[in-house]
């Protein structure tokens, strides 16, 4: 069984900005804060991750407060999702579609997001009916331990032993490879994200595309 696990944002999706949006609506609702988050780098961390550090940054680091900031967030992205901005990046349907088919392959998410989010991110693509589990920034703040958890969750839904070093990650930053290598697992890195080929080359990724609409590129890689 093999496994191929996709990130979210950078690499399936543009959210048009809403999840830093609804990041900093959240700590305005709670705290009267403008653009929180500014100063914050994000791309690769977890939300969890995100959100303890934007609380820190202010000396919020109240009981309860990752909680209250989640859920003001969880409210916030269900609006803010819906902009004209967000855009799927290319290439992606057309692989979903070839990859899905093929035997003994599963298809996952592996992300930063929070599961609620994740799910709410990808609604209005309808690419949630691609992948029905994975591992998620609520499973661990830490982005290393959650190709464990996912593969642990894939073994149960399919009763079927998976190797955690055949898994392939595929996603666009240097946290994505990181996270696949810690692991000898493979990273397929996409540069459709923050990251240039350069960095992602740089950072040690096993096989770059400048975008998944590259002539079947992970197909044929497969």
């Amino acid at each position: 069984m093999r496994l191929i696990l996709f990130d979210i944002d950078g690499t399936l999706i543009d959210s048009g900005g809403a999840g830093v949006r609804s990041l900093n609506l959240a700590m305005k609702e709670l705290f009267s804060l403008d653009n929180a988050f500014q100063g914050i780098s994000m791309a690769g961390k977890t939300d969890a991750q995100i959100i303890r550090e934007g609380l820190m940054k202010y000396d919020l680091f109240l009981d309860g407060g990752v909680k209250a900031v989640i859920d003001s967030y969880l409210k916030c992205l269900k609006r803010e999702i819906q902009n004209d901005r967000k855009h799927v990046k290319p290439g992606i349907y057309e692989v979903l579609d070839e990859l899905k088919d093929i035997r003994d392959t599963g298809l996952g998410l592996l992300t930063g997001n929070l599961e609620a989010g994740a799910r709410i991110k990808l609604e209005p693509f309808m690419l949630n009916q691609y992948f029905p589990t994975g591992a998620f920034g609520s499973d661990d703040e830490d982005r290393n331990k959650l190709l464990p958890i996912a593969v642990r969750r894939f073994e149960k839904l399919f009763q079927k032993k998976i190797e955690i070093d055949s898994c392939i990650i595929v996603g666009d930053t240097p946290r994505d490879v990181e996270c696949a290598h810690t692991y000898g697992a493979i990273c397929f890195a996409v540069a459709t994200g923050p990251y240039s080929y350069d960095d992602l080359a740089e950072a040690g990724a096993d096989y770059i595309v400048h975008d998944l609409s590259e002539d079947k590129t992970l197909l044929n890689f497969l």
